[in-house]
């Protein structure tokens, strides 16, 4: 019989708790724990977090900056904190931070902002799918989801329902207003209790989902980066040709050039993002910060655009369709990671959209950085001085 890992029901998030736990693993894996086993914070603050907690995973922290964003909500310098084991990285973005700051900093703008649900409904055939989404969209059938959707939450609240048809199924895409949380669990409670009212209340409905696979939750996908799922949120610079020259050793023919190249590249691969690597700052970010890292997968999702001004300046944009933050609940009231919040001024209630241009000035450093790096070929160079670690003994 397989020895089950040892739970307390009644003090499970107590030090000796997680103690028992280490010691059972250290027995069957013969492991000692020398590191694993050494926290700064009491586990009393862990319920909601996680279960079986045995101890803490260190991700080294770097800071990179000073950031200058003119956003409608960030504005000033930032010292971000990237949470990484990936050498060149941080000093990569500082070197984009640096570039864009001697440019006059980082403008930032949040075009949309919305959360999603996406049940499916079953009917016998097409007509009555049809029929039934015709229903959901009479102005007092949706006021009355609404209502009932916003009864279960102090913060949400519906803004549109989507509607999609396919064979005899109809897809309600359940857009929502989170406030500053990411707040997938949120808009699940509400969106569950919305379908409950509806099957009660349209008597053809033979078979609804919660979850249709439509808002595509932790997965990367094209409707989000034509609908949004978080916030959508563009940040743009112009940077000076000397600027690029002295600091980054090109200029802007060159990068303007490789990003057309790249581009053909990116279509013929069908990838998510025509950028170099915005996934790096929004992980170590997302790791630093207590954010929900599996989100990575939707936010990783960008568009990139660069043009030659006609000074002979370089104009260069990066959207993020999908971006997924939050600044209250989740993991961003734990100790190391409120703090690091609290650095960039976000910790709490009303900073989400600051914090989310802040995530994207950080990664349009790290394209202007790395681009400029395959541009003058010291790619390969960079990494060789400060992103091999290789193992001792």
């Amino acid at each position: 019989m397989h020895a089950k890992i040892p739970r307390d029901p009644e003090n499970d998030y107590t030090h000796e708790a997680a103690q028992r736990r280490r010691q059972f693993i250290e027995e069957r894996t013969g492991v000692r724990f020398q590191h694993v086993n050494r926290y700064s914070f009491d586990p009393s603050v862990l319920p909601g977090n996680i279960e079986n907690f045995t101890g803490v995973a260190q991700v080294p922290i770097g800071f990179a900056g000073p950031l200058l964003v003119n956003g409608e909500y960030a504005q000033g310098e930032f010292y971000v904190p990237l949470a990484t084991t990936e050498g060149t990285l941080v000093a990569s973005y500082n070197r984009g931070m640096k570039c864009l700051r001697e440019s006059g900093g980082v403008l930032t703008t949040i075009c949309s902002d919305a959360m999603q649900r996406a049940p499916v409904f079953i009917f016998d055939n097409a007509r009555d799918a049809r029929e039934f989404g015709n229903w959901v969209k009479r102005p007092e059938v949706f006021a009355e989801i609404k209502r009932v959707a916003e009864s279960t939450t102090s913060v949400g609240k519906l803004k549109s329902i989507e509607h999609y048809i396919s064979n005899k199924f109809l897809y309600l895409r359940f857009n929502f207003y989170t406030g500053d949380a990411a707040g997938q669990n949120m808009v699940g409670k509400a969106t569950f209790y919305a379908c409950e009212w509806m099957k009660q209340e349209y008597p053809k409905i033979r078979r609804y989902y919660l979850e249709s696979n439509f808002a595509t939750d932790k997965k990367s996908s094209q409707i989000n980066v034509i609908r949004t799922r978080g916030k959508r949120v563009t940040a743009e610079a112009t940077i000076k040709r000397e600027i690029l020259e002295d600091l980054m050793r090109t200029s802007t023919e060159p990068l303007v050039y490789h990003h057309h190249i790249a581009n053909v590249g990116g279509f013929m691969s069908h990838v998510n993002n025509n950028g170099c690597h915005s996934a790096n700052a929004i992980t170590a970010l997302f790791i630093a910060t207590g954010q929900d890292v599996a989100n990575v997968a939707e936010s990783s999702a960008g568009i990139l655009y660069a043009e030659p001004t006609e000074e002979g300046d370089l104009y260069i944009s990066l959207t993020i369709p999908s971006l997924i933050v939050a600044t209250y609940g989740g993991g961003t009231g734990l100790p190391t990671q409120r703090e690091c919040l609290e650095v960039l001024g976000c910790y709490g209630a009303g900073k989400v959209c600051k914090f989310a241009e802040i995530v994207a000035a950080t990664a349009l450093a790290g394209e202007v950085s790395l681009a400029s790096a395959i541009s003058s070929l010291d790619w390969v160079a960079s990494h060789d001085k400060y992103g091999r670690n290789r193992p001792k003994g």
